[in-house]
Formats: structure tokens, sequence, C-alpha cells
């Protein structure tokens, strides 16, 4: 790819957001009922290609558990309210009336409470116990504090999950976290990231990850670009870890680590790109914010919000449309690709005359 002169001592390539590109009709259509979107990762495999990504404005243990029934994958936040105090709805509820740089504040505050490790345990068994398939999310800061706890309660998959995350950590303050050594020991597959380049990726795959987060997280709800000046377009940054996962599988022998994209999901046009460009599935996080069964009761904030010394994130609005249920699955009531997000993503692929995720990753996609 050709690089683009930004001054004499600087040059970039072009990358491209979901806005940016667009998916081509084929010369084939099929009937949105020939689709399937189930996919598989490990032995784990679900009906729709959607994780909720672990934010406490999204996941709570009865959300998880709705999201495990409807056939995808909720990753609750073990870091988050829930793991931090026996009740926290009164806390929610405190969230959504704050206002101003007031909720900033306030947020650092509640999340100074100490985690407490009996209530992950609680917390994933209460997941368990209604028959769903068990996910649960830590920093890479926090992962060896609380690994075992995680893996004790009986977690189906471990995400470690940061705004950036790389197998290459250097600290002269503290011994980093060896994601090769810690994923070869657990007996449970391990999701990873964000990461945004090829290199990143690939490095991460070499640790043994079941699958990989592609994007910063946080979506709609982070200040990452504005605070740090760090951020790569998501069709470009999907595309180059698609790449990885393609290199990676000649280099290890047939070895295919899932690629997850994890940022800038915020309509059902956007699943179908990130797929087209080579996910295998989806973190969403703001489109369940919608839900009139969110805990954030219409606000949505991720962990970069509450940063005790550099907050990068904030604790956005969103006007409700309707269940996690309808969200998912219709009937919408609205034209703008907030609902109804598996039979939007069904009739892309039929419209492409596609009947598998992994078919429809080879689908042409053109920069508008």
């Amino acid at each position: 790819m050709t690089d683009i002169e930004i001054g004499r001592a600087k040059r970039a390539r072009r990358a491209y957001s979901f806005d940016d590109i667009a998916i081509v009709p084929s010369r084939r259509t099929r009937d949105p009922e020939e689709v399937s979107t189930a996919w598989q990762i490990d032995a784990y495999r679900f009906d729709i290609p959607v994780l909720a990504a672990p934010m406490d404005s999204v996941m709570s243990p009865t959300t998880a558990i709705a999201l495990g029934r409807f056939g995808g994958l909720g990753v609750l936040n073990l870091e988050g309210l829930w793991t931090r105090y026996e009740d926290p709805d009164p806390l929610l509820e405190e969230v959504a009336a704050l206002s101003g740089t007031e909720g900033v504040r306030r947020l650092q505050q509640m999340y100074t409470e100490p985690i407490k490790a009996e209530l992950i345990t609680e917390r994933l068994r209460e997941i368990r116990d209604a028959g769903v398939t068990v996910a649960g999310s830590l920093s890479p800061a926090r992962t060896k504090e609380f690994a075992k706890s995680v893996v004790d309660a009986g977690v189906d998959m471990f995400v470690i999950r940061g705004t950036t995350v790389s197998a290459e950590h250097v600290s002269s303050q503290a011994e980093p976290l060896n994601l090769k050594e810690f994923i070869y020991e657990l007996d449970v597959p391990v999701v990873v990231g964000g990461c945004a380049t090829h290199q990143a990726a690939l490095h991460l795959m070499r640790t043994g990850a079941a699958g990989v987060l592609v994007g910063f997280g946080g979506g709609a709800a982070h200040t990452t670009r504005t605070v740090l000046g760090v951020a790569v377009p998501m069709a470009s940054a999907v595309a180059d870890v698609a790449a990885a996962r393609r290199d990676y599988l000649d280099e290890s022998g047939g070895r295919y680590v899932h690629v997850i994209a994890d940022g800038s999901i915020g309509m059902s046009g956007d699943i179908a790109k990130a797929i087209a460009c080579g996910a295998d599935a989806v973190m969403v996080g703001s489109p369940f914010a919608r839900a009139t069964d969110a805990p954030g009761r219409g606000f949505h904030w991720g962990t970069e919000a509450h940063h005790h010394d550099l907050p990068r994130g904030q604790r956005v609005q969103f006007e409700t449309v309707g269940t996690i249920e309808e969200i998912l699955f219709g009937p919408s009531r609205v034209a703008d690709g907030t609902m109804n997000l598996m039979g939007a993503l069904r009739r892309s692929m039929a419209t492409t005359g596609y009947t598998e995720l992994k078919e429809f990753q080879r689908v042409e996609v053109v920069v508008e």
C-alpha cells in the first residue's frame, strides 16, 4: 500500500473505518431463512456471532444469562460493580442520575471499593447455574491476582481485555503478565486484546490465545483518541488482524485463532462490515446500552471512564429502543440499524449470496 506524505519527516498509510466502506452485492441472492449465523470457538458453539462487552452498563449476571439463552455470549466484567458490591443496583441508579463532570468523579469513587474474590465466585456460579456458557473478563493488570478465583469458579472462557494489550509489556515497576506462560497453564480457552495491527495480533496469537480482540474497546464511550491520540480505524484494523490469522495458520500448521471486532460496532451494518473484513464475531457494547433491560438504565460507560488518574472514557446516554431480545432479533420499530441486529446480518448475507459466516468473510467491499 502506498504511503501518504504527512510532511517531509513523516509518512503514513491510509486506513479505513467501517463508515468508509460498503459491502458489494453479488450475482446470487438467497432467502434470509437459509442463512446461518452460527460460529464456534474452541469447544463452544453459539447461534449468533455476538459477545457482549464486559461493561457494567450492559452486562450483569442477569443479562449475561439472557444473552446466553439467546445464543450469544455475555462476558461479565470481573472488576466491575458486581464484584465490588453485594448489591450494586442502588449505585447503578445513582450513575443514571449524575450530571457533567460529577459523573467521572463519582465513578472513580465507586470503583475504589476493593474487588472481592468471593463475589467473583458468586456471580460466575449464578451464570453457570443457569446452564449457559460462562465468560468473565479481567484486565492484564488484575489477571494474576484473580485468575485462580475465576478458574476455580468454573469459568468456561477467560477474557483478558484492555485498551491496548501486547505480548511484550515492559515494566521496571512490576513483573508483567507473561501471557504465553499464563495461557499455557490454563485449562480454559482465553480471548485476549485489544490490538489493531498485524504484528501485535501475530504476537498475541503466538501466546496460545483462542481468540484476539481487535480494537480498543469502549467504543462510543471511550475517549482514548482525544486523550492519548491513539486510534486505528476499525475496517483496516480487522483486515490487518485477519491477515495475521492467515499467516499464523500457516506458521502453526493449521491452528485457527478467532478474530473478534471490539469497537465501533454501533449499528447492524457495522456487524456485517466487521465480518466482511474478516472478523469471526463481534463484541457489542453500545447497542445493548439502548436496551430497556440493560443495567445502565440507558447510560453507557467502560473501565476507561473511571481510571484513577487519567480517565479515557465518558458516561454516554442513549435513548432506549427495546429489550435485549428485540435489539437482537426484532421486530424493529426504527430504521436506523439499532434493532434486529441479527435479522439485518442475515439479510446482508442473503443479499450477497452467502449462507455461512466464514464464506461471508470473502465478500467484496468497496471504499466509498
